[in-house]
């Protein structure tokens, strides 16, 4: 696992120091590991009102319930609708697998790992605290709009760090006896629709910043 994390870093810093070399920061940056990342999130930030949540550990998934709070709370206290406030939500770090679905909690443990439980109920739980809140699963009706799809479905960004995913897909290489072609596969089919791949959840922070995010440490 750390040798993976050694190798994407390397290659993240050649892209990098590559695009200074150039003189190329600042404009559209260059593919990095023969992907071209998906950036355009960045031509959304246009409101008055912007802020990145940095998520970085899975604590019952309240991380997210405070990017929901503050969207509530501003859109409330200045008369501003919840869409036009600019929320960026930063899954990053341990709080990784909050983008990953119910499949990839229950077969490789990550509620047990974590320790989970439920934000609304705080009873434990072997789910996933923040997607697929429906049915029997579904929050009440004044949280109902703190999950990863109801902020999507607002007009939230969420991004989420492809180096910590990584780590996902060692776990499943270890537990499944498969390569990690195949590892990377499953996770990337194990994510939650809508979310943005970025190269690093450090990258997509400062990227934020630099279009007039404030910074948000929410976890």
């Amino acid at each position: 696992m750390r040798t993976n994390r050694r190798s994407f870093l390397e290659t993240m810093a050649i892209g990098t120091l590559g695009a200074v070399a150039a003189g190329e920061l600042g404009a559209t940056p260059p593919p990095m590991q023969g992907r071209q990342w998906d950036l355009s999130w960045v031509s959304k930030l246009t409101g008055r009102y912007r802020a990145i949540f940095d998520v970085t550990s899975v604590e019952d998934g309240f991380g997210v319930w405070r990017a929901a709070i503050w969207r509530k709370q501003y859109a409330t206290v200045f008369a501003v609708p919840e869409r036009d406030l600019d929320t960026v939500v930063n899954l990053r770090h341990d709080a990784i697998s909050l983008v990953l679905d119910q499949d990839y909690w229950a077969k490789y443990g990550v509620a047990r790992k974590w320790n989970v439980h439920d934000p609304a109920t705080r009873m434990p739980t072997s789910r996933n605290p923040v997607i697929d809140r429906t049915g029997a699963n579904a929050l009440p009706p004044e949280f109902a709009d703190f999950t990863l799809e109801a902020l999507m479905k607002g007009g939230a960004i969420v991004l989420v760090c492809a180096l910590a995913l990584r780590d996902c897909a060692s776990l499943v290489a270890q537990t499944d006896k498969v390569d990690m072609a195949e590892a990377e596969a499953v996770v990337r089919r194990s994510l939650a629709p809508g979310v943005i791949l970025q190269p690093s959840g450090i990258f997509s922070a400062v990227l934020a910043q630099d279009n007039g995010c404030r910074y948000v440490r929410a976890s």
